[in-house]
């Protein structure tokens, strides 16, 4: 099958030499043929020479490599990207775990499929698709994962409605690829149990990106009274009270988000006397609150969707860590995220830098965090790597 070339101007070409996966609009010398958004396209250079084939998409970013070998992809080369994914996780001793069964399997970029993020929440995966491409071929991805997987998967749900572009004008709804609702949400992560809602939640319905860090922040729980910000559905908040925490605070905006936290919370200790929830703004409340804390968790939503914003977002970082400093007991530890992908490291650390210093508190760095490894960044797309911590201990 021909596919629509993709011609670029002089040079450009050397991203690609580099593996990188992105092919930007302003690279593009001329386009041989008449590709819709999703298509299948051939990258080539001015002189004729074969790169990359991707899929062409409207807007800054305008292919999104997913082979530098000349191939026709279909439903078997699609598949085999979904074996090569799962056996990276069974390596890392997820795919197959005793006491976790959710977890990332297609990491985008770092899983060489740009474009689609899939989470495994124990029999079910939820699909989410941020390119017209991959949601042309939603179902042979779904029917990929049910071979792929050999009878422990059930269901594949795509969820894909807020994240497909709004230019592309696609009518699409979330639901059931393959198989149905059995309302039984329940996963489990490193032995604590937890309701997944990616019928209506956020993202895929969890944030399993923080599996590990959630996992550090037991270990420093103990004996401590922990202020859980922008909890969502209380992730670090039950992993505080499994460590020993004195007692558990969790605030969010939302008060759905609350229910869930508080049903998760529920499902691993039942009668627990020393968690509360708030729906509250998160900026009331610190500025409220007395200095009863000795462990605060910041993980916000993402403050920068894009680099117009960016400035903004660091301003923000800024006045939230600041006022945290301000709170937080003496001895107190932070553990303080950002998940925007345009902000990089050096920002992030310099905007918490220059809360710790308007705060004039004396600030220690324990731990430099990021992603874990089922969200794995692509050695050639470092931009893959979004999610930036820092644990820090405050005297």
């Amino acid at each position: 099958m021909d596919f629509a070339k993709v011609i670029l101007k002089p040079k450009k070409e050397e991203s690609l030499q580099r593996f990188h996966p992105w092919v930007f609009s302003g690279a593009i010398q001329k386009i041989a043929g008449s590709p819709k958004e999703g298509d299948i396209v051939d990258v080539y250079t001015c002189n004729g020479e074969y790169c990359a084939t991707g899929h062409y998409q409207i807007g800054s970013i305008a292919v999104r490599i997913f082979t530098f070998e000349k191939t026709e992809p279909g439903k078997s080369f699609w598949t085999e990207k979904l074996r090569r994914a799962y056996e990276m996780r069974r390596a890392i001793g997820l795919a197959e775990s005793s006491d976790t069964d959710a977890y990332r399997l297609i990491h985008g970029e770092g899983d060489f499929m740009p474009g689609l993020g899939i989470d495994i929440y124990n029999k079910t995966a939820v699909m989410q698709a941020h390119s017209v491409g991959m949601h042309n071929i939603r179902q042979e991805l779904a029917e990929g994962l049910i071979e792929v997987f050999g009878g422990k998967l059930e269901n594949v749900y795509y969820k894909s409605e807020s994240t497909l572009p709004f230019k592309a004008n696609i009518d699409t709804e979330d639901g059931y690829l393959i198989g149905k609702d059995d309302k039984n949400y329940i996963a489990t992560e490193n032995g604590l149990k937890f309701q997944a809602d990616w019928l209506k939640g956020q993202k895929t319905g969890f944030f399993i990106d923080q599996r590990e860090n959630r996992a550090l922040l037991e270990k420093y729980a103990k004996g401590r009274s922990v202020l859980n910000m922008f909890c969502y559905t209380g992730g670090f908040s039950f992993y505080a009270l499994r460590g020993g925490a004195k007692e558990v605070h969790s605030v969010d905006s939302s008060a759905k988000a609350i229910e869930l936290t508080k049903k998760n919370v529920e499902l691993n200790f039942a009668d627990c006397q020393n968690h509360e929830a708030y729906a509250v703004d998160a900026f009331k409340y610190l500025d409220d609150m007395q200095d009863r804390y000795d462990l605060i968790i910041l993980d916000p939503p993402a403050f920068a969707k894009h680099r117009d914003v960016l400035r903004n977002a660091l301003q923000g970082y800024k006045k939230l860590n600041a006022k945290a400093f301000e709170k937080i007991k003496p001895g107190g530890i932070l553990f303080t995220f950002s998940c925007s992908q345009a902000v990089s490291k050096e920002q992030f650390r310099l905007a918490v830098f220059s809360a710790a210093a308007i705060s004039g508190r004396n600030v220690k760095i324990l731990h430099q965090l990021t992603q874990p490894a089922d969200h794995p960044v692509s050695i050639y797309h470092p931009e893959g790597e979004y999610l930036k911590g820092l644990v820090l201990y405050v005297e």
